[in-house]
């Protein structure tokens, strides 16, 4: 490995560490924005990037901006109504345009307001979703035409995965009554896993220990939640020894 790679790699690493650290308590969602945009330029050698969200009424509003000529990019999107950021938004799909210009018939008034304005001629825009839905798109601005690396879209999908990840934390914090749901549900799925854990233990003679560890190896085997495999033992639609074959 040469050293720049070796050097690229660490950036890489350091971004993804310093974005999960942004996810505790108090944190502040512009900042981690305002990284995720910084990470976008720095490591995918976008000449700029932008970030929309969706407000709670599905409208689109521009958080954050690595440079004025981007959040212009992005205004004149929203203020058409069209072009790549939105259309990202609408398909939760990533939306490549190499040039612009050769846009016109896609995107008229976009592309038309682009004439005098634009400082761009590449546009590769990344959906911020989870489960399928969008909650907004990360954008990333060239001067030039052409594509980018499909490493680096990869590397960009990525990114802002766990944008979304901490957006989302933040509004669940914000929205207590869901936080507090979803942590019941975690109890009650524990209290599930902790008795099929007795009867595996039971039924084999072994520790809990390794009867969670048996548990656990099925569940991600069988690609099944483990609080779902640990209910159909307990209510007897799965057998013991099918589990336990899984041990070490």
């Amino acid at each position: 490995m040469n050293e720049g790679h070796s050097d690229r790699e660490r950036r890489i690493g350091r971004a993804f560490v310093v974005l999960a650290d942004t996810m505790v308590d108090d944190y502040d969602v512009i900042d981690l924005l305002d990284r995720l945009i910084g990470y976008s330029v720095e490591l995918l050698s976008a000449d700029a990037a932008g970030l929309v969200l969706a407000d709670a009424r599905g409208e689109l509003r521009v958080v954050a901006a690595s440079n004025e000529d981007a959040e212009l990019m992005e205004l004149l999107q929203l203020q058409s109504a069209e072009g790549p950021c939105l259309d990202c938004f609408r398909t939760s799909a990533p939306v490549s345009v190499e040039d612009i210009v050769e846009s016109a018939d896609r995107w008229p008034g976009f592309v038309a307001a682009l004439a005098d304005r634009g400082a761009f001629r590449s546009v590769h825009a990344l959906p911020l979703r989870l489960r399928g839905q969008a909650i907004g798109a990360l954008n990333l601005f060239h001067h030039a035409p052409g594509p980018i690396p499909e490493d680096d879209l990869a590397l960009g999908q990525a990114l802002a995965d766990v944008a979304t990840i901490g957006i989302l934390s933040e509004r669940l914090i914000r929205r207590g009554e869901v936080v507090n749901e979803q942590l019941q549900t975690a109890l009650n799925s524990r209290i599930v896993v902790e008795q099929a854990k007795g009867v595996l233990a039971e039924h084999a003679g072994i520790g809990m220990t390794e009867a969670f560890d048996a548990l656990r190896r099925y569940a991600r085997s069988n690609n099944v939640r483990l609080a779902d495999t640990a209910r159909q033992i307990t209510v007897g639609d799965l057998a013991p020894g099918v589990v336990l074959a899984m041990r070490r």
